[in-house]
């Protein structure tokens, strides 16, 4: 499961799980959209497919769902007063630095947690089986490339 700290002990009071739920969903979506997107953008040039038009289709329908989502998760990051100041990633994983109306906080995502659950949310927005047994499987084969 991934892992999520916060370095203050303030802000564990002070910021509810539903506001570092945003957070986390503000994360996710943002890296699944921008892979999303350039997943659309590679079948497109790739020459490889005979039908492509298919797969732009089906991945450009996912890129929609959650640009939709992403927006609502913004306008709900809004009225709770949380910005999200800094997003980085390394080799170990996916950090946010954000303010809640006045508090720091930040968020640390390993990899193994993020790509887990978006493969899931992927798979989701895909209209694919979310079957955590076929996750297993597929994962020990592939391995997402998330540079941004």
């Amino acid at each position: 499961m991934a892992t999520t700290k916060l370095k203050t002990s303030i802000v564990d009071e002070e910021v509810t799980k539903e506001e570092l739920s945003l957070v986390r969903s503000y994360l996710l979506l943002t890296f699944i959209h921008k892979v999303f997107e350039r997943d659309c953008r590679v079948i497109s040039k790739s020459g490889l497919f005979k039908t492509p038009q298919l797969y732009m289709e089906l991945v450009s329908g996912a890129t929609k769902k959650t640009s939709l989502m992403l927006q609502e998760v913004t306008r709900e990051l809004s009225s709770h007063d949380l910005k999200i100041t800094t997003v980085r990633q390394d080799q170990r994983g996916v950090e946010a630095l954000y303010s809640c109306r006045g508090y720091q906080g930040e968020m640390n995502i390993l990899w193994p947690g993020f790509r887990r659950e978006m493969m899931l949310r992927m798979r989701a927005y895909l209209g694919l089986s979310t079957e955590l047994s076929m996750l297993s499987r597929e994962e020990s084969a592939t391995q997402l490339a998330l540079t941004i």
